[in-house]
């Protein structure tokens, strides 16, 4: 069967995608190397990173009201304006060694919070871009791009740009900003959907988003499901770099290449997306990723030799990014057009909200215990969330109200 060709369009966004991607993968490390040669105070090196993963908690679905108020192309070429010009504006601060912690926080929150709403248009844009069928697809391929972009070449490009001139990673970051703008403002408008006849205040719009996702049973079950495997997910990144060297005796000069693996099954995961929706069905699909994932989990956290711990992490990464972007795809078909922004980010703020209590458990637990016992609870409790989406997760008979769900 020939596949759904993505398009021009398609290509446009996802080269925007990738290019944003480089630029954060050079950035995000780079902020917390800066922040060391500022202070040697961990807690306030460690605020840089808490500060640039709260706006997605505290403003996601703010930007799920505006990505659907406002007109998404124009909103998502802004926002990557408005970074590039920030970034570069942390670049020259940078350069003239005028830099500071609250420079830093400021910086770190303010590139999050735009984040947020580029996120929640380009979530919402994307059906507009291609056919529905071919969903699974796109989004595999965002992910692909990405994971590309950003554990192969960006990551680990920002340490030798950081150590060449401080200021360099910012500076190319903002070229990757403009780069991405100039490229959304290439794709075709897209149709109208902006409901100002009935549009409420804020507040009311957040809730009608909310309530939406609420009502429709199986993404409501699918965020659900996403939110309890992101606990177990969050704990198992928590410790792993603790969990590589003490127990799977990973040499700490092949760290680097262990973690790679994790890199390799996402893109392998995100490249055969597509292809195991069509074959499978989305729901049938996404209750089968979670079974291997337990597998592959429970594979890890017996594992003693860093070769079948990489396969195994390598596995259990492929079937994230699978669910990822078939949980994506599937809200993307079946949300109304001109409420994706506002269910979009609610499905992601609901999804994401177990995260910081994974990672504090796990660390908590492996101070206690050590990394061992997280990673059995881990394996453990994705093998319950396998057991409930088995039991919850059913495609609908045809003819079946789809405000019930599909496969």
């Amino acid at each position: 069967m020939t596949a759904t060709p993505l398009g021009r369009d398609f290509r446009l966004l996802w080269s925007a995608a990738v290019s944003s991607r480089f630029g954060d993968a050079l950035r995000t490390p780079a902020l917390v190397l800066l922040a060391a040669t500022v202070t040697r105070d961990p807690r306030i090196i460690a605020a840089v990173t808490v500060v640039g993963q709260l706006p997605p908690l505290l403003l996601g679905l703010l930007g799920g009201v505006y990505a659907d108020r406002w007109d998404r192309r124009r909103t998502m070429a802004l926002v990557d304006g408005v970074r590039a010009a920030v970034v570069a504006a942390l670049a020259v601060v940078v350069a003239l060694d005028r830099i500071s912690v609250l420079v830093l926080l400021v910086a770190a929150f303010l590139l999050a919070a735009l984040g947020t709403l580029f996120d929640s248009a380009s979530f919402a844009l994307l059906p507009a871009l291609v056919p529905p069928d071919a969903l699974p697809r796109a989004n595999g391929r965002l992910q692909a791009g990405s994971a590309v972009a950003g554990g192969f070449l960006g990551a680990p490009a920002a340490g030798v740009l950081f150590a060449a001139a401080p200021a360099l990673p910012f500076a190319i970051d903002a070229v990757t900003f403009a780069t991405a703008a100039l490229l959304v403002l290439a794709l075709s408008p897209a149709p109208r959907t902006s409901v100002e006849s009935r549009r409420g205040s804020v507040w009311s719009e957040i809730v009608e988003g909310l309530r939406w996702l609420r009502a429709h049973r199986t993404l409501w079950r699918i965020t659900l499901l996403t939110a309890a495997s992101n606990l177990a997910i969050s704990g198992i990144l928590a410790v792993l770099v603790l969990y590589a060297l003490d127990v799977l005796r990973v040499p700490p000069a092949g760290y680097g290449l262990f973690a790679a693996a994790a890199i390799v099954g996402g893109v392998v995961g995100a490249l055969g997306a597509g292809r195991l929706a069509a074959w499978l069905g989305t729901v049938p699909a996404l209750r089968a990723v979670l079974a291997v994932q337990t597998v592959a989990l429970t594979g890890f956290a017996l594992a003693r030799h860093p070769v079948p711990g990489g396969f195994a992490l390598a596995v259990f990464a492929a079937g994230t990014v699978v669910w990822n972007s078939l949980w994506a795809s599937y809200g993307q078909r079946q949300v109304p057009s001109e409420l994706l922004g506002r269910v979009g980010a609610a499905q992601r703020m609901v999804g994401l909200v177990t995260a910081p209590l994974g990672a504090v458990l796990a660390g908590l637990a492996a101070a206690a215990w050590g990394t061992v016992p997280v990673a059995g609870a881990a394996a453990g409790t994705f093998a319950l969330v396998t057991f409930a989406a088995w039991r919850t997760l059913r495609p609908v008979a045809p003819g079946a109200p789809s405000h019930s769900g599909a496969g």
